[in-house]
């Protein structure tokens, strides 16, 4: 025979035939086995489709969405709480914030009038000064002493403070001052 490249040998082909016989036999005698095995397979299949299996599996898939649903339910609950918790720590800032901008007014004016009244007592007690102060310096430059004017030291006496003592001077002041 002559097939052109693919020239096969006798023997090869009687070796081949023997041995694909051979495979089809097995092959034969085992393919109803597992023809039986495979339909054996499907009758139990569809019974536990049916049967007792069934039952269980139904019963897994409900217990699985019941377990879906209480999950989605508590993942909306956990939110509304989060939510909750957020607008309430805005609220107790917002709280905080308004009661501290109130005490640091409240700090404010307070230390404002302190200064404000602080600033008119230095400054009613430096009119008091004032007479005496130049009254001093111009017992100086002079060089005898000069009286304070009486309308100036009846203010700063009448105010509390005495004009002949303290440490600023006293009346004898304007003679230590000029003996440089």
């Amino acid at each position: 025979m002559n097939l052109g490249p693919l020239n096969p040998e006798v023997e090869q082909l009687a070796v081949a035939v023997v041995l694909f016989a051979a495979v089809y036999l097995v092959v034969g005698r085992f393919l109803p086995r597992v023809n039986r095995v495979l339909e054996e397979r499907a009758m139990l299949l569809e019974g536990a489709t049916g049967g007792p299996t069934a039952d269980l599996w139904r019963a897994a898939e409900r217990v699985r969405d019941e377990r879906g649903v209480l999950l989605s339910e508590a993942r909306r609950e956990a939110a509304h709480v989060r939510q909750a918790a957020r607008e309430e720590g805005a609220a107790l800032i917002a709280d905080s914030r308004d009661e501290g901008l109130r005490e640091r007014a409240e700090i404010v004016a307070t230390g404002q009038a302190r200064v404000e009244a602080e600033r008119a007592e230095a400054e009613a007690e430096l009119r008091g000064c004032v007479s005496e102060v130049a009254s001093e310096l111009a017992s100086r430059i002079v060089g005898e002493p000069i009286p304070v004017p009486a309308v100036n030291a009846g203010l700063f006496e009448g105010s509390g403070g005495d004009a002949g003592s303290g440490p600023r001077g006293g009346g004898d002041g304007g003679a230590s001052g000029s003996g440089r």
